[in-house]
């Protein structure tokens, strides 16, 4: 398998973990809350979540015209449960259809634009962009953790997710 359907596989899996993380919580409340401490809501991480892989993957690899709101992301609130998923699926969509368009020679490429003040290849961006997604996704767990008081995973990372098919 090459890395760009492994790199689809493993957005599709997080990001279906953020929808599920989302339909964790009791309400549309519970995801914007802000305990003390805590300096982002989970819905403002899935909207940044969101902006990030359809700016960098979707609009810059896939030309799909997306235009991020970066202040948005973190500003927006109060957003129903529902829309935050409809933005997450179009998220998960735009990556897998702009990934597809990719051929292996293009991961060793450039990426289009500089990122933090340097130029890397299109693979080793996508990788960066999996780790940060990973991050986040955590970051969000722990919130749904400390505002439901549930202590119970919503099955990120079982082991099936790993297995070739």
């Amino acid at each position: 398998m090459s890395a760009k359907n492994d790199y689809a596989r493993f957005f599709g899996r997080e990001l279906a973990t953020v929808r599920d993380e989302l339909l964790a919580y009791p309400d549309t409340s519970a995801i914007w809350a802000l305990p003390p401490g805590l300096p982002n809501s989970a819905g403002t991480l899935a909207l940044h979540i969101a902006g990030n892989l359809r700016w960098f993957i979707g609009a810059q690899l896939g030309g799909t015209g997306y235009v991020r709101d970066r202040d948005a992301e973190f500003s927006s609130r109060d957003l129903e449960r529902d829309e935050l998923i409809r933005v997450i699926e179009a998220a998960s969509d735009e990556v897998t259809r702009s990934l597809a368009t990719l051929d292996d020679a293009q991961m060793n490429e450039l990426f289009p634009l500089e990122v933090a003040g340097a130029r890397l290849p299109t693979g080793r961006l996508i990788g960066h962009l999996a780790v940060h997604l990973g991050y986040h996704l955590g970051q969000m767990d722990y919130h749904r953790r400390i505002v439901t008081g549930v202590n119970k995973a919503v099955g990120a990372l079982a082991p099936s997710a790993l297995m070739d098919r």
